[in-house]
């Protein structure tokens, strides 16, 4: 381990825990990468003089558990980069739980480490910066989606209180970073964000945006670096599987022999039937006809719903692990063992698996192992610990947003939801079978339609920042245009603002439920 501390973004000192090294570049990005050709197999831990005495260097082994791993923690009150970030970028990874390890690429130069075998990949292709912590936001907002695994993690010091200090933000580091970072597009959209929300005409750091073109990184540059995760996940091994099935008679048989003959065998199956009709009776007749090769607990209810569904299978569960399917999935022999092996390798407490149609394209295929932004209900796997406090918000029921709110439920308990490629699941999409019935929903009866749907807005007020709401707003104001009857701009504009009040009314409804 090699730690670097510096200030006033210049480098005071460096050790590697017991003596000092020297190192000549005062610049602190060049440093790094100097460490890291010196020292491959080191970890690279910069640190502000400031908080010397408050590195929690005995946790290090445990935060960086394996090479692919980049955290730092900002103990101030706000960020490098101005919130108005927001306006251009709605993913999860904004809104940090400074309580908890959260996913984020809003590094700080504070207190951070990252591999250097990640340094030596990148060396070639991320640019050295004078700021630190440009330099920092750069590489992770690059490396994230390349399979660099990102995150603030308040363990890296102890006996720290939360700071006063506020950083001085600058909107035009602000617009050189959306058009480094994003695409071009996104500097216009920033500019009429701050014209809309701010009645501020930032023409100058716009135009001073155009000094810098786009960065971006090659394909593969990391793959080449090798996982194998230090943290011990996986005690028991068991797995439960639940699944919500309603009216899918024959698929759900077919996902059943798919699980018996699984390699690695599912000890309970817990399977949610709805059927809303009050006459109705269970049509599984093969659950107690034949034979299985695991335990299976059915419930059979009139009340339908997913999330309704799926907090009474989660309710049930016993094994370590529970699998989260749908009932028209496929799955081969090996699926759960696989699973398992990316547990190990990554050490990971969720993680949710490509999913995609029979015959779907392999070139739109997302290869990569990385930090994802969403959560799916019906190809996950989690460790039950963390489903112990959390349960589907039954306030989206029959509307969206329920596997983004769950998702951000355990991203604030502290554990990242990570995408992998492989194993694969084959989602048949069949067809709605069963007696269901279209609620009616409280809105639907509203002279003026909601815009968006106050479940989709629910979560925005729940989970998303001021900026990215209001940017959402602007995008979704844009796009909707076209697709709406009403030409004149003057009476879209109109409409549409009368149409996002009641999304906001009606949202705040279900959110004030019981």
């Amino acid at each position: 381990m090699i730690i670097v501390y510096h200030e006033n973004n210049k480098v005071i000192g460096v050790n590697d825990g017991i003596k000092k090294l020297s190192f000549s570049d005062k610049n602190i990005a060049v440093t790094l990468f100097e460490i890291a050709i010196a020292f491959p197999e080191e970890l690279v831990i910069w640190c502000h003089s400031d908080f010397k005495s408050n590195l929690n260097v005995a946790e290090f082994h445990t935060i960086f558990h394996h090479q692919k791993i980049m955290a730092s923690y900002n103990p101030f009150q706000n960020s490098f980069l101005s919130d108005a970030i927001g306006y251009v970028e709605e993913s999860p990874f904004l809104n940090i739980n400074k309580n908890v390890i959260y996913p984020t690429w809003l590094m700080s130069s504070s207190v951070g480490g990252i591999h250097a075998s990640v340094l030596l990949a990148l060396k070639e292709d991320v640019k050295v910066s004078y700021n630190l912590d440009y330099f920092l936001y750069s590489l992770a907002k690059l490396a994230m989606p390349h399979g660099l695994f990102c995150y603030s993690e308040p363990q890296l010091l102890c006996g720290i209180k939360y700071q006063n200090k506020i950083h001085k933000n600058s909107n035009f580091i602000l617009f050189r970073f959306v058009k480094q970072h994003y695409k071009t597009r996104w500097i216009f959209l920033l500019f009429l964000n701050f014209l809309l929300y701010k009645n501020r005409i930032a023409l100058l750091p716009l135009f001073y945006s155009f000094l810098y073109s786009q960065r971006k990184l090659k394909d593969n540059l990391l793959e080449k670096i090798d996982v194998q995760s230090t943290k011990r996940v996986v005690e028991l091994g068991t797995v439960d599987v639940i699944i919500p099935t309603i009216g899918r008679k024959e698929y759900l048989y077919d996902v059943l022999k798919d699980l018996a003959k699984q390699t690695h065998l599912p000890k309970n199956v817990i399977i949610v039937e709805q059927n809303p009709n009050p006459d109705s009776v269970s049509e599984l007749d093969y659950l107690e006809n034949e034979i299985w090769n695991f335990d299976i607990k059915h419930i059979f209810t009139h009340q339908a719903g997913a999330c309704n569904a799926r907090n009474l299978a989660l309710a049930e569960v016993k094994s370590e692990w529970v699998f989260m399917a749908d009932d028209d999935i496929r799955i081969d022999k090996g699926f759960l063992d696989g699973v398992f092996l990316k547990i190990n390798q990554f050490g990971v407490n969720v993680l949710t698996l490509a999913c995609y149609e029979e015959g779907y394209s392999f070139n739109k295929k997302l290869e990569i192992q990385m930090q994802w932004s969403s959560f799916g209900s019906g190809c996950s796997m989690v460790k039950k610990q963390f489903l112990e406090d959390i349960k589907y918000n039954k306030r989206f029921e029959f509307g969206y947003g329920e596997d983004s709110d769950f998702g951000m439920q355990l991203r604030n308990l502290g554990t990242d939801i990570l995408y992998f490629p492989n194993p694969e699941i084959i989602h048949l999409k069949a067809p709605i079978g069963g007696f269901r019935t279209k609620p009616v929903l409280a809105w639907q009866k509203d002279v003026i339609q909601p815009k968006p749907s106050p479940t989709v807005m629910l979560y925005k007020i729940l989970h998303l920042n001021e900026k990215q709401i209001k940017g959402y707003k602007t995008i979704l104001f844009l796009k909707f245009y076209k697709k709406q009857s009403i030409k004149n701009p003057i009476r879209y504009f109109s409409n549409f603002k009368k149409q996002w009040k009641r999304s906001l009314y009606w949202a705040n409804q279900l959110r004030n439920q019981e």
